[in-house]
């Protein structure tokens, strides 16, 4: 059996390391194709589908690690945006909301046309930061490709830290359970 270098590179690493990460088992909530309930944990999932470009790859022919961080944001673009609460609005009025730390673990590569599904929840919820949390799969074998999260600074258009704002609180509260 024959692997391309990447795929050697990372069936080597998870071999020396072995990281398994714990089962994702989704299935459909309530019929609703936007969410999916973890059957290990039930926890919910927002979840939207990719696919791999050309140019998200690197010379080993697999996905280059930063740019999970940009199927992070279509994830969390898209659960915001289908929970009626669309960035954009956010800033309109007049709430920003940086990235102050990322942690992503990689388990399997992905390659170039490999389609995936970007699962998003809402993570931790503090008075003036707030969390995402990602699982990328594959969307043909269902393996784990990351797990990961993000976590944001709630700022005024002015730049100083603020409160979370009441429509994003209101969004935390909304999410499916």
């Amino acid at each position: 059996m024959h692997l391309a270098l990447g795929e050697q590179t990372a069936v080597l690493f998870l071999k020396a390391y072995e990281m398994r990460p714990k089962p994702f088992i989704p299935e459909l909530l309530n019929h609703d194709k936007r969410y999916v309930k973890d059957k290990t944990d039930g926890l919910v999932w927002h979840k939207c589908k990719n696919r791999v470009l050309y140019a998200d790859t690197d010379r080993s022919q697999i996905v280059y690690h930063a740019n999970h961080l940009r199927f992070f944001e279509l994830g969390r673009a898209s659960m915001m945006r289908d929970a009626g609460r669309a960035y954009r609005e956010i800033e309109e009025d007049g709430f920003i909301y940086p990235i102050i730390e990322v942690g992503v673990k990689y388990y399997a590569p992905l390659y170039y046309d490999d389609p995936m599904w970007i699962h998003t929840r809402p993570g931790k919820l503090e008075r003036v930061r707030i969390q995402f949390d990602y699982i990328i799969t594959h969307m043909e074998s269902s393996d784990i490709v990351c797990k990961g999260y993000t976590k944001h600074c709630a700022l005024n258009s002015s730049g100083r830290p603020v409160a979370i704002d009441q429509k994003t609180l209101e969004l935390w509260k909304a999410f499916p359970e």
